[in-house]
């Protein structure tokens, strides 16, 4: 089919629809023709992924393009769009991206931060500008487990959110942001971030840290003004945000891209595992040198563990977006310094979903087609909503306890009776009735009526009789003789009641006896209190009389009331070495073997009694009595005898004679007799009476001498005395004044 019109000759129109075009002839008149288009050619991603397919302009003829991937981790390491690698130690906001032609309004800033104690320089927070939203994705904690915050125009997000063509999400490890109009992804976490651009939308027209987007790194190091820099270091320099971040941005010192020293072994192996076969799926696909370069210059430079981590995590998500999934954490070298942490209702899966699939999904509504390592529903389980964190796995309601319900289930919550409305997708509650109490007050002493929870039913309360102690009377606790109070509270009470219970004991005329013990009977009964298996009984026999009595003692029946006589004493029981002897009342009695000691029985009331007497003899010497005067004296009891030197004999004396005031002129011979005679007083038992016995010492023999006195006024007068010439012991009659032994001092005036 042809069709003519008025133009220029040879002018070509593009496109015509079906993929024509149309070529002007002479006489203004087109040809219409088809489009060719030119084979199709392979190339390779100089980012290290696979080739995507696009239309032209036209959208008539295919041809392979590169998308874009830009990342950052580590101490600081940048991989840029077109896959070229360096490190950059930046302590400002640095524009990571922005489009040369602004078409999308979508600019991305780094911030970073520079810690001199380890000096690194540490990742704080991507900023993305799309239109008028600015979204800052945040880590709190940059010296250990990452603190990660969302923020859209500085207010904090309460993820997931979705709201004017963004999403923002928490896979658990990062934060994930994607503008779905523009198929842009973006991470971040505590390890670094990764941009994610379609070529389609910003093939070619990208400039910043990232570099440009056209799969050709040797124009990544581009300069503000577009000219090319000499070294990576020095463009980033210039790369620092002007109306946005930091504010007087101070540059770090240069630090060498180069390992200063041998790293430690336990740090170069887990750096060796990126080229081992633990990621050799991935190897084909993208290779780990860059990664691996990295991680030895985080090992020569950072004294953490965990940063070596880094390079393993952004390699192995990179592997997973390229369609390699690498279980990298649970190996055996890497499980304990990079360990995963999941909440314990959600399972760790190294490329799940980013956007995870909830009970809100709509099948019309486009999803995001993006892995990420994060913590996600168990199998068969799934998001109940994408505020609430909540795995279910049914859809239908979430309870006020976060479980799920299924449409129109009835339940029972927290004493209420609830109900899924599938209509409103709530649950509905409202209080549960419970039935009437059947009793409304106590009638037994100490009770009290409160509500408690029902048993059979925690929901309701039931009225119960509660014991308060304090609420008893007071009770007396007395019993009578023969018991003994038992207080109790009896099963089913609660006021304590008083029970007198029987001792094991006797009780007669209100006395308790003890068994064993005698028990007051009767006239000529015994009584003894007796105990049995369960009680106590009181056993009687009558008296039996013991007839027999000590010695000195008769059996003498009286005329009492008295069941039997009794013992009476008549004599009195001497007894001496087991030899006894009977004394009557006042009988006295010597042993002859011993003739000092005297017993005497005498009664003192009603008691005969034994008085004891013993005579203590002077001791006696045989040698100074005169021979022929030794005696036992008339006790029997003592020997006695004129002593030598004590005994009756004369004695010479001269002394002068005065008489009637008249004295002899000379002192004359008055001899005189002196000495001891036997002379005794004691008991006769014969005649019952003391006997003396009286002997004096005097003259046996004298004669008259005469002698002149001489009286004062000068006469001479004689004067006769006696002269003793013989001395001798004569029995003489004992009177009181011969029983008393006064002493007189000798006198010799004569009368």
């Amino acid at each position: 089919m042809h069709s003519t019109t008025h133009v220029t000759k040879g002018q070509e129109f593009h496109p015509f629809c079906n993929c024509t075009k149309a070529i002007s002839l002479d006489n203004n008149t087109f040809q219409i023709l088809p489009h060719h288009c030119s084979p199709i050619e392979n190339i390779t991603c100089s980012n290290g992924k696979k080739p995507v397919l696009l239309y032209d302009k036209f959208q008539c003829c295919q041809h392979y393009a590169c998308d874009c991937e830009c990342k950052g981790w580590g101490n600081h390491h940048y991989i840029t769009f077109d896959g070229f690698y360096y490190n950059y130690q930046g302590n400002c906001t640095y524009v990571l991206m922005q489009e040369i032609n602004p078409r999308h309004h979508l600019r991305i800033y780094i911030d970073n931060v520079f810690d001199s104690t380890e000096d690194v320089s540490r990742l704080r927070s991507i900023i993305i500008l799309n239109g008028s939203q600015i979204f800052n994705l945040t880590n709190h904690n940059l010296t250990g487990r990452s603190n990660l915050e969302a923020l859209k125009n500085g207010v904090r997000l309460k993820l997931p959110y979705s709201q004017n063509g963004v999403t923002v999400m928490n896979s658990g490890f990062d934060l994930v942001l994607e503008i779905p109009s523009l198929e842009v992804v973006i991470t971040f976490g505590g390890t670094g971030f990764s941009v994610n651009l379609p070529y389609k939308n910003f093939g070619n027209n990208t400039k910043g840290h990232c570099g440009t987007c056209n799969n050709n790194p040797s124009d990544d190091c581009i300069l503000p003004g577009g000219q090319l820099a000499e070294s990576f270091a020095a463009m980033a320099d210039n790369w620092t945000a002007k109306d946005i971040g930091q504010g007087n941005c101070t540059v770090p010192p240069t630090k060498s891209t180069s390992a200063q020293e041998p790293p430690p072994l336990y740090k170069t192996g887990v750096c060796e595992l990126l080229n081992s076969s633990l990621f050799a799926k991935c190897h084909p696909i993208i290779s780990p040198y860059n990664f691996y370069k990295g991680c030895i210059f985080d090992s020569s430079n950072v004294n953490k563990t965990e940063v070596l981590c880094t390079s393993l995590q952004t390699y192995a998500a990179a592997c997973a977006r390229a369609g390699v999934c690498v279980y990298w954490r649970n190996h055996t070298k890497t499980e304990k310094w990079c360990a995963s942490h999941c909440p314990s209702h959600q399972v760790y899966q190294p490329c799940g979903p980013a956007d995870q699939p909830t009970c809100e999904d709509n099948s019309y509504e486009p999803t995001m087609n993006f892995t990420a390592e994060g913590c996600f529903c168990p199998d068969g389980m799934k998001l109940f909503s994408r505020q609430s964190n909540i795995c279910v796995k049914t859809c239908g309601c979430l309870d006020p306890e976060g479980n799920s319900r299924e449409f129109n289930e009835r339940f029972e919550l927290k004493c209420q009776k609830c109900t899924c409305e599938e209509s409103t997708k709530t649950v509905t509650c409202k209080p549960k009735e419970c039935p009437k109490p059947n009793i409304t007050e106590c009638s037994d002493d100490g009770f009290v009526l409160i509500n408690q929870t029902d048993p059979s039913d925690p929901c309701c309360s039931t009225p119960v009789c509660q014991c308060k102690p304090g609420g008893c009377p007071d009770i007396d606790v007395t019993c009578s003789i023969g018991k003994k109070p038992v207080v109790s509270i009896p099963k089913g009470k609660c006021c304590p009641e008083l029970r007198c219970e029987p001792k094991k004991v006797c009780v007669r005329n209100e006395t308790e006896y003890q068994p064993g013990s005698s028990v007051p009977g009767s006239v000529c009964q015994e009584c003894t209190c007796e105990a049995e298996q369960n009680s106590t009984v009181i056993s009687c026999k009558d008296q039996e009389c013991n007839k027999t009595c000590d010695m000195g003692y008769e059996y003498v029946k009286t005329d009492s009331d008295e069941c039997c006589g009794k013992c009476v004493q008549t004599h009195c029981v001497v007894n001496i070495n087991g030899s006894k002897q009977l004394l009557s009342q006042g009988e006295t009695w010597s042993p002859t073997e011993n003739r000092c000691d005297e017993y005497t029985c005498v009664k003192n009331g009603e008691i005969l009694t034994t008085s004891t007497s013993h005579t203590v003899c002077p001791v006696f010497n045989e040698s100074s009595c005169q021979p022929g005067t030794i005696q036992t004296a008339a006790n029997g009891c003592c020997k006695i005898c004129a002593e030598k030197e004590k005994a009756c004999k004369f004695m010479s004396m001269k002394t002068n004679i005065t008489h009637n005031n008249c004295t002899s002129a000379q002192e004359v011979d008055m001899p005189y007799c002196e000495g001891s005679c036997n002379t005794y007083t004691m008991y006769s038992k014969e005649a019952a009476v003391m006997q003396h016995s009286c002997s004096c010492c005097k003259e046996t023999c004298f004669s008259n001498r005469t002698v002149d006195l001489v009286c004062p006024n000068g006469d001479t007068v004689p004067y006769t005395y006696m002269y003793v010439e013989e001395c001798g012991c004569t029995n003489t009659e004992c009177t009181a004044a011969a029983g008393q032994h006064i002493r007189r001092k000798r006198s010799f005036t004569l009368l």
